[in-house]
């Protein structure tokens, strides 16, 4: 009796090792037509399909679409140039929002970034779009400083300034809040008359005129055909409709 024991317990522990063996075979081999097991390639799939998603989150830092006063518009947009270096990114951690602290805190370049794009609809006018990328409220100039120009050109005495606005007072700077955009346009032909400058092909920015040195400039090249006769630009607005009409009050040499 004790003989047939140990051969049942043999042959237990036998069978319980082929069918451990058969199902390692079977995870690891698959079928027998060569196909893999679908454990792996369950994995791999998604960790393809969370690689592309954290490059999808990652990216869209220029988006063609603009959002300002609750309607958005498709354009075209210029990132723009500094002669003097490469334009810096802020942060948008928490931070003081306050129109008070605006006023008393200049914004930086390093907090801005500017856009330039065609206005929908017109084919002199151009928006400026000044967006404040860092923390907290910062406070801008009325209205960017802006020349129009010759981008070969080695001397800019001869750039053409627009005319702004007149009769200016009140707070002590445009407040701009955290990712939130000030907003000015220009309309490089106002007659869209025919006999305007054919020469010009830039336009400069300085978004704050009032307190950035000149070496902060940045350059906007202008599309082909471009004319240029007695350009007026509006102070800095929240929507570009807001901007178009103080445009239209400009009277004054900036």
């Amino acid at each position: 009796m004790r003989t047939i024991h140990s051969r049942k317990r043999t042959a237990t522990l036998g069978a319980a090792v082929t069918a451990v063996l058969a199902l390692a075979l079977t995870a690891c081999g698959g079928d027998g037509g060569g196909t893999k097991s679908a454990g792996p390639a369950d994995n791999a799939a998604k960790s393809a399909a969370s690689a592309g998603a954290s490059q999808q989150s990652g990216s869209g830092g220029s988006s063609d679409t603009t959002t300002t006063g609750g309607s958005a518009e498709k354009v075209t947009s210029s990132t723009g140039t500094s002669k003097s270096g490469t334009a810096k990114t802020g942060t948008t951690t928490g931070g003081d929002t306050s129109d008070g602290y605006a006023y008393k805190h200049p914004c930086k370049s390093e907090d801005l970034s500017v856009r330039v794009y065609a206005r929908e609809g017109s084919a002199t006018q151009q928006v400026i779009e000044v967006n404040n990328t860092g923390a907290n409220a910062c406070g801008l100039s009325y209205f960017p400083r802006v020349s129009l120009g010759s981008a070969s050109a080695q001397d800019h005495s001869g750039d053409v300034t627009p005319l702004v606005p007149g009769g200016l007072g009140g707070a002590p700077a445009y407040p701009v809040k955290p990712k939130t955009a000030a907003i000015a346009v220009i309309d490089l032909n106002p007659s869209g008359a025919d006999t305007a400058l054919t020469w010009i092909n830039e336009l400069n920015v300085l978004a704050d005129g009032d307190h950035m040195p000149n070496a902060e400039q940045l350059n906007f090249p202008l599309g082909p055909d471009v004319k240029v006769l007695d350009p007026k630009l509006g102070l800095y607005s929240g929507t570009i409709a807001d901007a178009v009409s103080s445009m239209k009050q400009a009277d004054s040499k900036s």
